[in-house]
């Protein structure tokens, strides 16, 4: 917190808006939050058909604070996407139609380490060459936050020299995450990542892709309930259509982010909570300075 320039009680959050380029909605949705002002940073769906409408936003929005959202998966029923590298099918990144597995599980227990850094290393890559100024990394379903692929992902951040979601993980945590056996191996790495100037998050408000009735009064709590250091706040907007409706999974609670993250109550609230919020790019500045 010191080298980010706060004390130590400040509340300090990213909030992060999640999956743009996913589909037209949420690339509208995203781009709408992001212009308000309250949220600070997104990352992107390399490997979805909507990436190139991301990729000109970021071109002509050189301010926008963007990184990937490394991705070995895609969940929808009919909606599918595929690898950003050549994989053939022994390859063990796609499924039986040829697209990304739909579930963390499958991905995990079918990939290995090498396809997926091949693959996520394609991502980062093709993300530069379409001239998005990349600022983090984070991970689609919590998909790479898995012993099989976690040390591939903090060597890929310290490689490009940004910053990925990587919270102070907790005996606790992990054994909700059923990585119990796994602690010692992640308590190692984050020691190394913080020893090498990375940043680790000391919160995560990541259950967010709900549907509530009344999603403002759930964001105020979740603010409100922000304990010092640096904390991660996601969200999945997006603008309400028949595209949202027809991919099935979380419309509704897409259109409430939207919503809520637009509306003029939110920013005022905010305006007088006490908060700090920052993006992506100033935790990799302090990385390259470091």
């Amino acid at each position: 917190m010191e080298r980010l320039g706060f004390a130590p009680e400040d509340r300090v959050v990213i909030v992060h808006t999640d999956d743009l380029g996913a589909c037209h909605a949420a690339n509208l949705g995203s781009f709408g939050v992001l212009e308000v002002g309250i949220v600070s940073c997104g990352s992107i769906l390399v490997p979805s058909p909507w990436f190139p409408e991301v990729a000109a936003y970021a071109r002509s929005h050189p301010e926008a604070d963007l990184g990937v959202h490394l991705t070995l998966t895609c969940e929808y029923e009919s909606y599918r996407w595929g690898p950003v590298a050549s994989a053939g099918p022994g390859s063990g990144l796609r499924d039986e139609e040829g697209y990304l597995w739909r579930t963390t599980e499958e991905s995990q227990a079918h990939i290995m380490p090498e396809e997926a850094e091949r693959e996520l290393r394609a991502q980062i890559e093709r993300a530069l060459e379409f001239g998005i100024d990349v600022t983090h990394l984070d991970t689609h379903m919590g998909t790479v936050f898995h012993p099989k692929f976690l040390e591939i992902y903090a060597q890929l951040a310290l490689e490009y020299q940004v910053p990925c979601f990587f919270p102070r993980v907790t005996e606790e945590m992990a054994a909700e995450a059923g990585m119990a056996q796994a602690l010692p191996a992640i308590q190692a790495l984050m020691a190394y990542l913080e020893s090498q100037s990375h940043p680790l998050l000391d919160h995560m408000v990541v259950n967010t892709l709900i549907d509530v009735e009344d999603k403002l009064t759930f964001y105020k709590e979740q603010f409100d309930s922000l304990q010092p250091g640096l904390t991660h706040l996601r969200l999945h907007p997006a603008v309400p259509s028949l595209e949202l409706e027809a991919l099935g999974l979380t419309a509704r609670s897409r259109a409430q982010d939207y919503q809520v993250f637009t509306t003029p109550e939110l920013k005022e609230y905010l305006a007088g909570a006490g908060l700090k919020i920052i993006g992506y790019r100033r935790l990799r500045d302090m990385m390259r300075g470091a």
